[in-house]
């Protein structure tokens, strides 16, 4: 018999970010936009994504970014932006940017299409900019999802400040209303629906 662990919510160390990487590559292999920027061989998908998951992580050090553990191993994970700090600037563009080379010629011209897609739907209002968030492959639907936004969604309500989000999973539409979240808008990027969310717990 297996030993089973509790699951444990807390933030993580820069040892994790490794795992963390992991479990972002593996968690989110078959969104529509990451097959649609990195190709539809998922070993090659899996390792273009931990690259630029693995850049992300070098120049967001300064956001708030927790775990779901079961004993020492990492099966979720979440990440977000204080108002104000959302998009990068140049420095940290710069950096993003070097870690994303890798991809070839023809996947660094879709991801900058579709980061410069989002960056265009951001709103001008103050608000919590939520984001990446991923649950191990085959530990979907646990609840280990409903616990990372939890942890998030009780900060920004005792704050009582306002959260976005985007997703192009139309699967995860009910889950993110279930927290909360509204689409405030939809469109296509790299010729994948793509909708936008946002949460005001002042509304």
């Amino acid at each position: 018999m297996t030993e089973q662990h509790r699951l444990e919510l807390r933030p993580i160390t820069a040892a994790e970010t490794d795992q963390a990487v992991g479990v972002l590559s593996r968690g989110m292999l078959d969104n529509p936009g990451h097959v649609a920027a990195f190709g539809s061989d998922p070993e090659r998908r899996q390792a273009r994504l931990a690259r630029m998951f693995g850049g992300l992580f070098a120049v967001i050090d300064d956001r708030p970014k927790v775990g779901v553990f079961e004993g020492d191993r990492m099966v979720g994970f979440a990440s977000g932006s204080t108002p104000g700090r959302c998009r990068l600037g140049p420095l940290q563009q710069a950096r993003a940017g070097l870690a994303m080379i890798g991809h070839g010629p023809a996947s660094l011209v879709r991801v900058l299409r579709w980061q410069g897609t989002w960056a265009g739907q951001d709103p001008d209002r103050p608000h919590h900019h939520f984001g990446p968030i991923a649950v191990d492959a085959g530990r979907q639907g646990q609840g280990i999802g409903s616990l990372l936004m939890t942890a998030f969604t009780e900060q920004w309500d005792r704050a009582g400040e306002a959260a976005y989000l985007e997703t192009d999973k139309p699967e995860n539409l009910a889950f993110y209303r279930r927290h909360g979240f509204e689409v405030i808008t939809e469109g296509p990027v790299l010729g994948r629906p793509n909708w936008f969310l946002w949460r005001d717990p002042r509304s």
